[in-house]
């Protein structure tokens, strides 16, 4: 049956509940990070029905072009959020790293849960088992389809060569074991994690190799804003420390105007009550880099520092103190302030010119 725009269904005794809809992008890690998250809902809210609504994005169906070249922000979330808005589903399942800093009027990410690790991973040929991007031989050919990656592992390893791959992570790894074309690839370790393929790994890569991409690693739950039950339902997903840190790096990217075309990375890290940010800006080739760290206290208690804004770059946290939030927003915002007055604008408008011009 139908009850206004919800799902509802009726048991064997009778009973109405409401069913709770969850979009995700139809690959096989989206689908396991979707049931990922409707197993935690469903541990806090046994009597809730969950159903799950599989959709392809334009991110999945444009696969011969590279990411950066697609010229469109929200490749992996636009069909969702469309689905979201027309009310087909209640909530929409994402890797955060692919949501935009902006998101659309009406929507705000409710949930993001406790990070798996956002460092990047080299899964070798076959062939190179047991070497490292370091002792692969010169003119080794590494896919990628992440311009930070590139720019980062160019200067580090000027002995390889990068090459763009694309495709989810099962077209990767075949494109790897199957042909000669690629004597490695670099992927998020997360996703290979969460796939179970953690054996696949060769080499993890420290932030002094390659600092990762905002937000990744972590997993985002986007809901309509207005759906007060919703939001609420869903904010006890939240990690307190990967919210602060991903406001922290989503606030430095905004501020810096980056996306998938330019090469922006990050690294955080929450000690002793405090929250450590480092962001840097690369040119294509790596060479041109601006790199800078800075720090914030995110201990609760200012309250002249109090909020009325409950959103930030996006994410709604209702059980994350306000203050903690807004330190964690400025951080991002004072880090990305500094790079811009050493001539950060003038890095990331070449690599975006450049890259267009590829």
């Amino acid at each position: 049956m139908e009850e206004g725009p919800y799902k509802c269904v009726r048991d064997v005794n009778g009973t109405v509940s409401r069913v709770i809809r969850m979009g995700t992008r139809k690959s096989q890690l989206a689908r396991i990070q979707t049931d990922y998250v409707a197993e935690k809902l469903k541990n806090l809210y046994p009597d809730v029905n969950l159903g799950i609504v599989p959709m392809s994005t334009i991110g999945d169906k444009i696969l011969d072009t590279a990411l950066s070249k697609i010229g469109e922000k929200s490749l992996f979330t636009k069909e969702l959020e469309n689905a979201l808005e027309r009310n087909e589903v209640d909530l929409v399942v994402h890797s955060l790293k692919d949501l935009p800093t902006t998101l659309p009027d009406g929507f705000t990410i409710g949930a993001v849960l406790q990070r798996e690790s956002p460092y990047d991973a080299v899964v070798l040929h076959p062939k190179n088992s047991g070497l490292t991007l370091d002792s692969l031989p010169d003119g080794s050919v590494i896919g990628t389809s992440s311009l930070r990656r590139a720019a980062q592992l160019k200067k580090r390893f000027s002995h390889l060569e990068f090459k763009d791959i694309r495709g989810n992570l099962n077209t990767r790894l075949k494109k790897l074991d199957e042909k000669e074309d690629y004597s490695a690839i670099i992927l998020a370790a997360a996703g290979l994690k969460r796939m179970g393929w953690e054996t696949r790994i060769s080499q993890v890569l420290n932030p002094e190799d390659c600092m990762y991409a905002v937000g990744q690693g972590a997993l985002a739950v986007e809901v309509r804003a207005r759906d007060s039950d919703i939001l609420e339902m869903v904010s006890n997903l939240h990690h307190p420390e990967t919210v602060l840190r991903c406001i922290a790096e989503r606030a430095f990217l905004r501020r810096l105007e980056g996306g998938c075309s330019v090469p922006v990375a990050v690294h955080t890290e929450v000690k002793d009550s405090v929250l450590s940010l480092t962001g840097a800006v690369y040119s294509l080739d790596g060479t041109d880099c601006l790199k800078d760290t800075m720090e914030a206290s995110i201990t609760p208690g200012n309250q002249a520092e109090e909020s009325a804004d409950f959103q930030h770059v996006g994410v709604t946290a209702l059980n994350v103190p306000q203050f903690s939030q807004v330190a964690a927003e400025k951080l991002g915002v004072a880090l990305a302030d500094l790079l811009l007055s050493q001539g950060a604008m003038e890095i990331l408008t070449t690599a975006r010119k450049l890259n267009d011009a590829r």
